[in-house]
């Protein structure tokens, strides 16, 4: 059965196009704010929408994404609020994709058995959970795989031959291939690997590969997107929010379209992107 993934990354691969994966953190600033900002991406452009779940300690992230966890757990966010924001979002789109991004620590505390099914039975489509290896697929994958939910990998530069077919086992909806080695916003990624690395890739798994960190604008996503089947976008997205808000960190008159003209932006990078190099 065709996920809601499966369905945008296919009417995207028909329109000829890679598609636009934008991530913002759940209740950055405010959870009223932030629910507002993630009905918003999908008119600006967005495809596919990744959710951070905002722990108190990501190894993964770089300040601006760790900034913006603590700015959503000081106005109260949880995991349980997380999944209501989810359930909110459903009320007005049930066509646009959810993946829940983070940590481990949270959903086992929350319970993986009640995690799973509430987040299957609010809307979400599927897991990006960065500090779960392979070798730990019974503590969650193979538990949201059995209802439903896709588990998405991340491959990254160091993913060597060897690595690379345990890392695609029971991945679903997508790969996330992480351009650079480091932590979220730190660098920009050298395009020409980024084509190998996606080539590489696709030899091994008929699913989309959609490449993140580094991407900041819209030359940056065409540069992505003209070899990928997906551009992710976050640090750039937390950052425009981050710019709007006030003094004392609360949002402004400005947060949304802060973040709405930057996701324009990209997704125009991004449609554009295949036209410039077939010229």
């Amino acid at each position: 059965m065709a996920t809601r993934l499966d369905a945008r990354f296919k009417a995207c691969r028909d329109e000829g196009r890679a598609a636009l994966v934008t991530f913002l953190m759940c209740g950055d600033p405010d959870p009223e704010t932030s629910l507002a900002l993630l009905r918003a991406l999908p008119k600006a452009g967005a495809d596919v929408i990744e959710i951070g779940m905002p722990f108190t300690d990501p190894m993964a992230d770089g300040p601006s994404i760790q900034a913006a966890g603590l700015r959503a757990l000081a106005a109260g966010m949880s995991l349980k609020r997380t999944l209501g924001v989810v359930k909110a979002f459903r009320e007005t789109d049930d066509a646009t994709p959810i993946v829940l991004m983070g940590y481990f620590n949270p959903i086992y505390v929350y319970g993986v058995d009640r995690f799973v099914a509430d987040a299957k039975a609010l809307g979400v489509d599927g897991l990006i959970v960065v500090d779960l290896p392979p070798e730990e697929d019974d503590e969650l994958c193979l538990q949201a795989l059995a209802a439903g939910l896709s588990f998405v990998r991340l491959a990254t530069p160091t993913t060597d031959a060897a690595r690379l077919p345990k890392v695609l086992t029971n991945t679903s909806g997508f790969v996330y291939y992480v351009s650079i080695t480091g932590i979220t916003g730190a660098a920009t990624p050298d395009y020409s690997r980024v084509s190998e690395a996606v080539k590489r890739i696709k030899a091994h798994t008929d699913l989309p590969i959609a490449v993140g960190f580094g991407v900041k604008n819209a030359e940056t996503a065409a540069a992505i997107a003209a070899h990928a089947d997906g551009v992710v976008v976050g640090t750039a997205l937390v950052d425009a929010l981050k710019h709007s808000l006030d003094g004392q960190g609360a949002a402004t008159d400005q947060t949304i379209p802060a973040v709405t003209k930057l996701v324009v932006e990209l997704a125009s990078g991004v449609r554009r992107a295949r036209t410039l190099a077939a010229e």
